[in-house]
Parts: structure tokens; C-alpha cells; sequence
């Protein structure tokens, strides 16, 4: 019998072990200190844009604002999935536009709503005019050398280079000359409302980070 309750033990053990050995990593959420989410939301502009921006931050009932801007941009860091980390800073068109997504996103988390319930939340408010695309160009900047996004492909968490992004409503590969995806320039959740243009600037080297066809899936 002790044999038994031994073996019981152990295989629980185990099974603990295993479950703790398969958590994800979670880099960002509402314990993350509220200086360190300002200074990782400043880092994704250029600090002539970001200082003077309207930062949020995530606390437990979704975001909050931490400081108010001047210049019309808003920094803070978004989550596509709750294991990723992404600082980003949205103009003045995007503030007013995609980034109410963002807020909404984390405070439907915050109420305990399913992934597939916050998609649809999110769906539904486009369709309902509720939220906005973007009514002309602009950009997002995500400069920040902490990026962590979702790469479909590997079906895993992947840190990114710095990168600008762009306005692009419903764009698909096609209006861009592709039959399938675009890997140049990448676009982020073709053919939707937030549709984002990816640009890698180069390094002083001349080299360039290229994103593969999985990287940076978000939104």
C-alpha cells in the first residue's frame, strides 16, 4: 500500500512538474511595476515623439492613463495574445481609431472573456460602427527593441526587430500585385479594417531585418 501511495505521489509529482515546465511565458501584464510599462511604452517611439505622448498602462480592470500627451500620439503595450509583449505608439489618427481596439481588448481580459469572444467583441463593434478604421495614412511606431509577437508558423512567441508600421484598410496581398501573401512589404491582418503596412528600417550596416511570411501576425 505505501508502495502504492508512493508511486500516486510521484506520478502527481510529475504531472506538476510536466505543467509547470509547459507555462507559457508571460513577459507583460497588469503586475508588470507601472514605470517599467511607461519606460516599454516610450521605448516604441523616438523619444522627441513619445515624451511628449499620452501613455497607458495595464492595470486590473484593462488600461489606464498614466500621462497625458500633447502631441496627439498614444504609447503603451499591447498584447496580441497574453504571452506576447508589443510597445507601440499610435498617432493621432490611430488614437482616435484602432488603438479604442486595444483598450477594449484588455477590458474585456480583464472581465474574464474568452480569446474567441474578444474576436468577436471586436468584430461586432466594426461592423456596428463602433469602431473605426483608420480614415487616412498614418503611422504606428514600434521601435522598441522588446518586441514579442505571435509567429503563426512555429506557433510560437519570437522577439522582433524594430519596425514602423502603416495604415492600410483592408488591404490584401492582390492590391499589392501577389496571388497569396505578400512578403514585401509585409502586411499584418490583410483584408481587415486594422490592416497594418510592416516596414524594417535598415541598420547603419545597410542590412535589413526581413520578416518571414509568419512573423509579427497580430490583430
Amino acid at each position: 500500500m505505501g508502495g502504492f501511495l508512493w508511486t500516486v505521489s510521484a506520478a502527481i509529482l510529475f504531472a506538476n512538474a510536466s505543467s509547470a515546465q509547459k507555462a507559457p511565458e508571460i513577459r507583460f501584464d497588469a503586475t508588470t511595476p507601472r514605470q517599467r510599462q511607461i519606460e516599454l511604452a516610450e521605448s516604441a517611439a523616438p523619444a522627441e515623439v513619445s515624451k511628449r505622448a499620452t501613455i497607458y498602462v495595464l492595470v486590473a480592470h484593462g488600461y489606464e492613463k498614466a500621462r497625458q500627451g500633447s502631441n496627439g500620439f498614444s504609447c503603451l503595450v499591447t498584447r496580441q495574445y497574453v504571452t506576447t509583449m508589443e510597445p507601440e505608439c499610435f498617432d493621432a489618427e490611430g488614437s482616435q481609431t484602432t488603438l479604442l481596439t486595444r483598450l477594449r481588448t484588455e477590458e474585456l481580459r480583464a472581465e474574464g472573456k474568452s480569446e474567441e469572444a474578444i474576436a468577436a467583441d471586436i468584430e461586432a463593434g466594426y461592423k456596428s460602427g463602433k469602431f473605426k478604421a483608420p480614415r487616412k495614412p498614418g503611422i504606428v511606431y514600434m521601435m522598441s527593441s522588446e518586441n514579442y509577437v505571435f509567429d503563426p508558423e512555429s506557433k510560437r512567441i519570437v522577439h522582433f526587430p524594430g519596425h514602423l508600421m502603416f495604415y492600410a484598410p483592408y488591404m490584401t496581398p492582390q492590391d499589392l500585385g501577389y496571388e497569396k501573401e505578400a512578403p514585401l512589404p509585409y502586411l499584418v491582418h490583410p483584408g481587415a479594417p486594422d490592416t497594418l503596412m510592416i516596414v524594417v528600417p535598415q541598420s547603419s550596416s545597410g542590412s535589413r531585418s526581413k520578416p518571414s511570411s509568419g512573423d509579427h501576425d497580430k490583430h
